[in-house]
């Protein structure tokens, strides 16, 4: 901390310069400067009569979806079971996709650092750069409405969430047991497999848990676009106004969640 002479001639403690508090001071001014600026951006085109009357529409839109038509159950089982599938499978492939190129993205495993590395980063940052939904709206116009552009699209989606925090993971390990097994004479690959998997394979189960708990979630909107699962009876409910079904597909993907929360705690409890 800076140190200044008071009137009396005594040292006092100041948490920071003259200078410094001015640089703060400054950067506070921009700061709202800048939310002043995003906020007019925002709220340019913005129609207030329509704002002032949300709470009144909001109402209307709730009272309709009361009480759930619990009926309409029956039809929601089959796309229940899709959506599981989406995410369960769409996991998978995202695994078996996103493993490799962590590898070749960490810097302690990846076989060149001007060119591999670079390309196993680019495709991680594309893949998260991409929401799902986008991710299924491009691939129901190349595959066609269903659930396979459903699996595929949180595939995709789910490379660059598992590759990131893998190839952080595999950064992280112990060198002294890789410089063991080196030691012995072992393969690049044995070094890999003797070395380098044991150790992220806790953390390698943590997060495939995470990602499907995740992907059980993308999976339910997925289909407001075409690529199968619960999504498809939310968009035909909201197209038609059928709010009643639309509370009912609100509670069950709600329930449908908080068992996909509680199973994925119990592994992850169990795993790691």
């Amino acid at each position: 901390m800076p140190v200044t002479r008071a009137h009396d001639g005594l040292p006092e403690w100041r948490r920071s310069t003259p200078r410094q508090a001015l640089l703060r001071w400054f950067g506070w001014l921009l700061l709202v400067a800048l939310f002043v600026f995003c906020w007019r951006v925002m709220t340019q085109d913005t129609i207030w009569a329509y704002f002032w009357d949300a709470p009144n529409q909001a109402a209307d839109i709730a009272a309709r979806m009361m009480p759930p038509r619990w009926s309409y159950i029956d039809a929601l089982w089959r796309a229940m079971w899709d959506t599981l599938a989406i995410a369960t499978l769409g996991t998978v492939l995202g695994i078996v996709l996103a493993t490799p190129v962590a590898f070749l993205a960490a810097r302690n495993t990846r076989p060149s650092a001007a060119l591999v590395r670079p390309v196993a980063l680019v495709v991680i940052v594309a893949s998260r750069s991409i929401n799902s939904l986008i991710w299924a709206l491009l691939l129901v116009t190349v595959l066609g409405p269903g659930v396979l552009a459903g699996i595929v699209a949180i595939a995709l989606r789910s490379i660059g969430f598992i590759g990131k925090l893998l190839y952080e993971a595999i950064e992280e390990i112990d060198k002294k047991q890789v410089e063991a097994i080196q030691a012995t004479g072992a393969t690049s690959l044995q070094v890999v497999d003797y070395a380098v998997v044991p150790q992220v394979m806790p953390a390698f189960a943590g997060i495939s848990v995470f990602r499907w708990d995740i992907n059980i979630r993308e999976s339910s909107v997925v289909g407001l676009v075409g690529a199968g699962g619960i999504g498809l009876n939310l968009e035909a409910s909201l197209n038609t106004l059928a709010w009643s079904q639309v509370s009912l597909i609100l509670l069950v993907i709600l329930a449908t969640v908080l068992v996909s929360e509680w199973v994925s705690a119990k592994v992850r409890a169990a795993i790691i």
